[in-house]
């Protein structure tokens, strides 16, 4: 999804209050606030939202996590910084960790998930950064540009020490800290997120 960064007014109005303000002037768009910006996406395609779910059919299976689509993770890299990842992977006991504005501490977070669009950039900088930040354990981007899955381990800082790339014809098994075997076939995820063309 395309990601677009919002001037904010002059007036003292916080970043929070204007986000919210923006959705709901205009519903069905993701607003985050990253990195002191607030940032602006329209709702998800067709093919988005099919790479989302195939890629979160095999968590459904764990018993200790909940994979859940557009919930608020709170960040540490602002004073009101919060993304929402398109998908998250969070400790069954996530809802004792909510911070505010309905976004939740990243410490019961296990993995965050973006699919790309216009946007693939912040998904593949911006994010990046933030994520690491809130200590993160596991970054996966389904890079629909670049027709292939990133994987991020290892935060430290404002980076992740381990970055791996797939492409179509492998399969990935991710570390056990998500909360159970899961492995993930590239091809079909990749496959499921590309859009009509012609």
């Amino acid at each position: 999804m395309s990601a677009a960064a919002v001037e904010r007014p002059h007036e003292e109005q916080s970043q929070i209050a204007e986000a919210n303000h923006i959705m709901e002037s205009i519903p069905g768009l993701r607003v985050e606030i990253i990195g002191d910006q607030i940032l602006v996406s329209p709702a998800l395609d067709g093919p988005h939202s099919e790479a989302l779910m195939l890629f979160a059919a095999p968590f459904l299976q764990l018993g200790l996590v909940r994979a859940l689509p557009g919930i608020g993770l709170w960040l540490p890299s602002g004073p009101e910084d919060y993304a929402i990842p398109d998908l998250s992977v969070v400790d069954d006991d996530y809802r004792d960790h909510l911070v505010e504005n309905s976004c939740y501490d990243p410490v019961c977070f296990r993995l965050v998930m973006e699919v790309t669009s216009s946007n693939w950039k912040t998904d593949l900088r911006d994010k990046v950064a933030a994520y690491a930040k809130a200590r993160i354990p596991v970054y996966v981007v389904i890079d629909r540009r670049h027709h292939r899955l990133h994987v991020l381990t290892d935060p430290k800082g404002e980076r992740y020490e381990t970055h791996r790339i797939h492409i179509p014809g492998e399969l990935v098994t991710l570390p056990d800290s998500v909360g159970g075997k899961v492995t993930l076939d590239v091809t079909r995820i990749l496959k499921a997120g590309q859009p009509k063309t012609g």
